[in-house]
């Protein structure tokens, strides 16, 4: 069959797998003439359906690499397939066990800082709990305070009631002043201090709040992780959620949420310890305002005991001087009753003696002195005891001597009674209101 008969014509192959086409058969209808003509004349200008042996044989062998491409490509495919579908099973499992042991180790990091912040809540609720039960003795020895200032006050008060001359700023007064002043001053210090201890209590309780917030929401987010890590390929539970897998803006990063922690426990730790040093504080004010008020306490109890013994020496010895001017009353009216005998005789040198001893009597403290004058004195009265100017001298200034004594008797007993006052003011009022006086433990708000 030459060239110009038939004409076999194949696409080029554009995949990997050849595809077979039919070749196309043309014939020469002008010549219609070779060796393969199927026809003669009477066919001319005709197509026949037949093809060629080698075209049979071209078609059949197509079919056969057809066939052969096909399978080796299915056999090629079923091999990707499997090798897929066992390393996209080996990576889905290593990716599950890499989650888990993420979620795994997401879970310790959230126990850790769960655990931190239970222990800094606990912590802080304890240091709470002291600190009101410190704030419960600031109250108490405030309340302590106000029977300490009752009496100081009482006693001064008392004290008003003293009599002329004892009505004096003696050392008692001096330092019932100074009880008083301190008593308000440490008041003052007590009240200042309990705002400070409600103040600290307040912290403590909002940074406990706080800290209480961040570990119910670890606790939640760790049930949900917990429960996240039970999950595997057999739970029943599971379903699509095509739309998690979509980061929402808010969420924090690990850093964020990890210092989110750390500042909430470091401004809890910082308030404990600032409540631990208040406390601390505190315990120390008590301490030493109940020793300070102790200490003034025995000071004024001092004060009183040294004024009332001086009240009575001085009563004692006012009593002394009475019984003395008692006795020298009598005496002296004795002596008046002689002298008014003597007078009849000698009267008049009498009268002149008595006036100058009457006179030199007067002298004022030491210096009513037995100098030579008073015993030239003395002898004169001897010498002018017959005379009757003596005699009545001496009788006018035995009675002035006994109006003196007179009058220095109603001032000894007047100021017996003022002395008597004072020392009941003192012992029966003052000191018996002292034994009421709290006790140190009292004042530290203890009791």
């Amino acid at each position: 069959m030459a060239q110009s008969d038939v004409l076999l014509t194949k696409e080029p192959a554009q995949q990997a797998v050849p595809v077979c086409e039919l070749p196309c058969k043309v014939y020469d209808v002008e010549r219609n003439t070779g060796a393969y003509t199927s026809s003669g004349l009477a066919t001319a200008g005709f197509r026949s359906a037949k093809y060629l042996m080698d075209e049979w044989f071209q078609n059949s062998y197509a079919r056969y690499h057809q066939a052969f491409a096909d399978r080796d490509q299915s056999e090629r495919q079923r091999h990707e397939s499997k090798q897929l579908a066992t390393e996209t099973e080996a990576l889905a499992r290593r990716t599950q066990e890499d989650s888990t042991r993420r979620l795994g180790e997401w879970l310790q990091d959230t126990h850790c800082w769960k655990s931190e912040l239970q222990r800094e809540i606990q912590d802080l609720e304890a240091e709470t709990n002291l600190l009101l039960a410190e704030k419960l003795r600031l109250e108490r020895a405030l309340d302590a305070t106000a029977l300490p200032y009752s009496i100081a006050t009482d006693n001064l008060q008392c004290r008003e009631r003293r009599q002329h001359p004892d009505l004096v700023r003696d050392c008692v007064e001096i330092e019932l002043l100074k009880e008083a002043e301190l008593i308000r001053n440490i008041q003052e210090l007590l009240k200042r201090t309990i705002k400070q201890a409600v103040n600290q209590t307040r912290l403590n309780r909002q940074h406990k709040e706080t800290c209480e917030m961040d570990w119910s929401d670890k606790v939640e987010a760790y049930n949900i992780d917990e429960t996240c890590s039970r999950y595997h390929n057999q739970s029943t539970d599971v379903q699509f959620y095509p739309h998690s897998v979509v980061l929402e803006e808010s969420a924090s990063t690990p850093e964020t949420w990890a210092m989110f922690s750390r500042d909430n426990l470091c401004r809890a730790e910082r308030e404990r310890l600032a409540s631990v040093n208040l406390r601390q504080l505190i315990d120390c004010i008590l301490r030493d305002t109940s020793q300070d008020l102790r200490m003034q306490c025995d000071a004024v109890n001092l004060a009183f005991n040294q004024r009332c013994q001086e009240l009575e020496d001085a009563l004692h010895k006012l009593k002394h001087h009475l019984l003395k001017a008692l006795r020298e009353i009598t005496d002296q009216e004795h002596n008046i009753a002689a002298l008014k005998q003597a007078i009849k005789d000698k009267e008049a040198p009498l009268k002149v003696a008595q006036t100058r001893l009457y006179q030199r009597s007067h002298r004022p403290n030491v210096e009513l002195c037995r100098d030579t004058a008073q015993f030239r004195l003395v002898c004169e009265v001897k010498e002018l005891n017959k005379s009757l100017e003596a005699l009545k001298e001496k009788l006018l200034e035995a009675e002035q001597s006994l109006r003196n004594l007179e009058d220095t008797r109603m001032t000894l007993e007047k100021d017996i009674a003022v002395k008597s006052n004072s020392l009941f003011i003192d012992r029966q009022n003052c000191m018996v209101h002292r034994t009421r006086y709290p006790s140190v433990l009292q004042l530290a708000g203890y009791q």
